[in-house]
């Protein structure tokens, strides 16, 4: 079956099998390999990717049901060779140790800080609930996210003084 999908900003398509996973679509058909696979049950949360703005674990996603939409993987974070705050806040707080978990950690709280650019570590913890890692304890994540917040809601408040 013949799909178009649009990741990272790039019109993409494939031709695919009806149980293709969008996991293995991303990382087999389209060589994007930051999208991790480690359950395939949903259980751990490091394939999440973003389709159409949403945070899914791509592990359980069919390849066709992502047919028209817009994905955004780990991959699209970073611009121009400039790392995007939530990666530059993960590198500065300690928020990895193997990396297994960090991509789908980083798309949850990508998604979490477009929602609510000012969340409280509750609200952190609770985005990222879905998501297991083995290493860190959590803290350092948490601490991350913080540190991105306040980086994000700049970023955001300069594109909209730039567009007015």
């Amino acid at each position: 079956m013949r799909i178009a999908v649009t990741i990272n900003g790039k019109p993409m398509s494939a031709d695919v099998e009806p149980r293709t996973l969008l996991a293995y679509l991303i990382r087999d058909e389209f060589n994007l390999t930051g999208t991790h696979v480690g359950c395939d049950t949903t259980s751990c949360g490091a394939c999440t990717v973003l389709m159409d703005g949403t945070p899914v674990k791509s592990c359980t996603v069919l390849a066709v049901q992502a047919d028209g939409t817009e994905v955004m993987t780990v991959e699209g974070l970073e611009h121009n060779g400039q790392l995007h705050p939530l990666q530059q806040g993960f590198w500065e707080s300690h928020g990895l140790q193997c990396g297994f978990c960090t991509p789908g950690m980083l798309m949850t709280t990508y998604a979490l800080l477009q929602r609510n650019p000012d969340p409280s570590e509750t609200t952190i913890r609770r985005a990222i609930s879905g998501n297991l890692c083995r290493c860190t304890g959590y803290q350092n994540i948490v601490t991350a996210v913080q540190y991105a917040a306040p980086l994000v809601r700049e970023a955001r408040t300069l594109t909209t003084e730039v567009g007015e």
